[in-house]
């Protein structure tokens, strides 16, 4: 029996570099361009795209509570450099690579083997 497109594409893509693009790709292009509406675009389709794979692998509970991983990332950052005073990248860069571990570790690691 042939796997379809979309089942090769939930096992293969992993939702830690969805979400990591569309955080650090998501300020890249904000900054980079200047349009922060343009920006925002890039995280909300990093974010739907993780979102998918994550209700897809794990459930409900799980994209939700990943997805509020995702969201309270983005707005860390903006903590981390306007009220802290951290370089934006730093601060972008720290919560990416919080987000992509912790959705590693709940949604694309592989199950133990039995």
């Amino acid at each position: 029996m042939p796997t379809s497109t979309l089942a090769r594409v939930q096992t293969r893509l992993s939702s830690a570099v969805a979400a990591a693009v569309g955080l650090a790709a998501g300020f890249g292009v904000a900054q980079g361009t200047g349009v922060r509406a343009l920006g925002g675009l890039v995280f909300a389709a990093g974010g739907l795209a993780a979102g998918w794979l994550w209700y897809r692998r794990r459930g409900l509970a799980v994209a939700v509570a990943l997805g509020a991983a995702y969201v309270a990332a983005f707005v860390l950052a903006h903590v981390l450099a306007l009220g802290v005073g951290w370089p934006a990248w730093l601060a972008v860069g720290v919560v990416t690579a919080a987000v992509a571990a912790l959705a590693w570790a709940v949604a694309d690691r592989p199950a133990p083997s039995v």
